[in-house]
């Protein structure tokens, strides 16, 4: 990659990976290199957007930087937290800007539509964006620029004082939100934007805080400063709860850990498959989509992701939001909201112009209808690891666990949608029919753990008579796994038949396959996920690298031997993280550059994985060497990875 390009950028639109990310687990927030909110949605991460630049310029933003519009010398996170800082140097002065959505002591809420489901921690959102700057040297000019557009940039806000030049309130006619910003600038209204300008001297420090809901903000910079340390204190708690293994890597894995963490909505447990809608996943293009939402074909690698590293908290509030949104329905959907929503009607927003003009802009998610039959695989793999985990199986997930085998069995000889989503015609998936060889064999292995053996024979029986299928079926002259039955094409979502342990990784096909993806599925040793050219995806245009596939290469790489070559290949996905080490859906292999929604829940979930891979691998050396034991968490044996991008 080019030094240059990895520059900030201060252009109309920054790139993807220039934005920053902060979450307080009901909220999310990017920040771009300018100090602008570009992104934001309220009063949930799912909900309309107050500000959405990175959609349209005009679609409302919150700059809080110095007048002068310029590169930051530095962007990071506190060490272990949520929390971002921006240094900027301007002439004399020296400036640092923090960055953080509080997060503080539980309150008492009245129980509606955001409240709390899973079991409370001691700590809860605020709903509070708090934004400090401090002077370090010299002098500065700086400014605050509020300037909000609700809903979607369709109704602009009006602002007014409250109770004094420091408190103004907005709000919009006919949304049932406001805001209320507070700060120690002086305050002036002007049409839609709240503005301040002050020169700052070394050892100065301001303070703004946008609050929504009926949190009471900070009225002083002492107790400002106070609630940015509670909250850095609450990320860094959080995060001595994980387990780690002592490795040159383990700052990656913390990172993937605590942006998981900040895409869970903590009410209900749902982990968002991504912060965004609508970022293109090439410039320009139209495979732009909503990825607020929660998949449950994630689900068995997120658990897996949190499990191994100690989070058993946050996977087990997962697995009960999967838990409760099909235990009482005949077949589960694909994809819900966080809240456990079911309608996800996919909308165009004709009035916005798209990141870089990339139209159209989407809210929802058409794919919620559509037939995708690897998702009962997906909910049978987070049983399973569940039950492991927890050493037992209750029987809310005994009859969730019963009825997505049913369905497995009932419809695996038909064609769907696959699990790209694919909007073209439907055909006999291998990834589908691979899912559904999961839903019956790991039915059949906790069949046999709740001793009901006759349903684990015939579970078994099935499981056996689905992988005679794909093997007859699926597997072309080069003896390689295609993208589905009666095609030559190669799909990267194939990648997962070692990893699911459909058959085991020194299997010639699995081999073959794994080889074929590596050197005929990459540009530039990145991995996509089929040749647009040879599948009818419904879709226009090209679209760059998926990020998960490549970590997936790893992972599988390292399954059938190809040790070196997995651990190359991670060492060079690693150097694509962005500054902040966040990754997006895409990488352009040729640029670098970060297409599609971000950050991206499931990728940072296959980088895991992957990482996991490596160092396993590093220490069997070591433990060959030593005589020892390794130190990082063991693979299970049936099922560690699952994780696929959506549409």
């Amino acid at each position: 990659m080019d030094d240059i390009e990895r520059t900030p950028q201060l252009t109309a639109f920054p790139r993807i990976d220039d934005y920053g990310f902060i979450s307080d687990c009901e909220v999310t927030a990017l920040i771009a290199p300018s100090g602008t909110v570009e992104w934001m949605c309220l009063p949930r991460m799912d909900s309309p957007s107050v500000f959405a630049a990175v959609l349209d310029r005009s679609a409302g933003s919150f700059r809080f930087a110095p007048a002068d519009f310029m590169v930051p010398t530095d962007r990071r996170y506190v060490p272990g937290t949520m929390v971002m800082e921006t240094s900027w140097r301007s002439g004399e002065g020296w400036a640092t800007v923090r960055d953080v959505l509080l997060v503080g002591p539980w309150r008492h809420q009245v129980p509606g539509r955001s409240a709390h489901r899973r079991t409370p921690t001691d700590y809860d959102a605020e709903h509070i964006l708090l934004r400090t700057v401090h002077c370090e040297t010299g002098q500065i000019q700086f400014v605050l620029d509020c300037q909000p557009a609700f809903d979607y940039g369709r109704h602009r806000a009006h602002w007014e004082y409250l109770d004094s030049y420091y408190t103004a309130q907005a709000g919009a006619d006919g949304i049932d939100l406001q805001l209320t910003l507070s700060t120690d600038m002086r305050l002036g209204l002007e049409g839609t934007h709240a503005l301040a300008r002050t020169l700052l001297k070394a050892g100065d420090t301001r303070f703004c805080a946008l609050s929504w809901g009926s949190r009471d903000a900070p009225r002083a910079v002492d107790e400002a400063d106070a609630r940015m340390l509670r909250t850095i204190h609450h990320w860094r708690h959080w995060l001595a709860g994980g387990r780690f293994p002592d490795h040159p890597w383990a700052a990656q894995l913390t990172r993937s850990a605590l942006t998981l963490k900040g895409l869970t909505f903590a009410p209900t447990g749902a982990i968002s498959a991504a912060a965004t809608t609508s970022l293109p996943e090439t410039p320009g293009g139209q495979r732009n989509w909503d990825y607020r939402y929660s998949w449950i074909r994630d689900s068995a690698f997120a658990l897996w992701g949190l499990y191994t590293l100690g989070f058993s908290w946050e996977a087990n509030d997962f697995f009960s939001y999967i838990i409760s949104l099909t235990e009482d329905v005949r077949d589960m959907q694909i994809v819900y909201g966080i809240g456990g929503e079911s309608d996800l009607t996919e909308q165009t927003l004709t009035h916005l112009r798209g990141y870089e003009n990339a139209r159209p802009v989407r809210i929802g998610n058409g794919a919620y209808r559509q037939r995708q039959h690897d998702v009962w695989g997906a909910a049978l793999d987070a049983v399973y690891l569940y039950a492991r985990n927890q050493d037992r199986i209750d029987a809310r997930a005994w009859l969730v666990l019963s009825r997505a085998v049913k369905s497995a069995l009932t419809y695996w000889r038909e064609p769907d949608h696959g699990i790209w989503e694919v909007r073209g015609e439907l055909q006999h998936f291998t990834s589908s029919k691979v899912m559904c060889w999961v839903a019956a064999d790991r039915g059949a292995r906790l069949a046999r753990i709740h001793q009901d053996f006759e349903r684990a024979h015939r579970w078994q029986q099935a499981a056996d008579e689905i992988r005679a299928d794909i093997c007859t079926n699926a597997v072309d002259s080069r003896q390689v796994f295609t993208q589905y039955y009666g095609s030559t094409a190669l799909d990267a979502s194939t990648l997962l038949i070692p990893l699911v342990r459909f058959l085991p990784p020194d299997d010639d096909r699995v081999r073959n396959t794994v080889l074929a993806i590596a050197d005929e599925l990459t540009e530039d040793g990145l991995v996509l996920r089929y040749r647009v050219g040879e599948t009818d995806d419904g879709c226009a245009g090209e679209e760059g690298a998926f990020t998960i596939c490549s970590f997936w290469l790893v992972s599988a790489l390292s399954e059938i031997g190809e040790k070196t070559r997995a651990k190359q290949l991670c060492e060079k996905l690693l150097a694509y993280a962005s500054p902040l080490g966040l990754y997006a859906e895409e990488i352009d292999p040729r640029t670098g550059r970060h297409w599609g929604n971000f950050p991206q829940a499931f990728t940072h979930l296959a980088l895991i994985n992957a990482v996991m891979h490596v160092i396993q691998d590093e220490q069997a050396v070591l433990r060959q060497a030593l005589g020892g034991e390794s130190i990082a968490p063991r693979l299970d044996d049936a099922s560690f990875t699952l994780g696929y991008m959506h549409r």
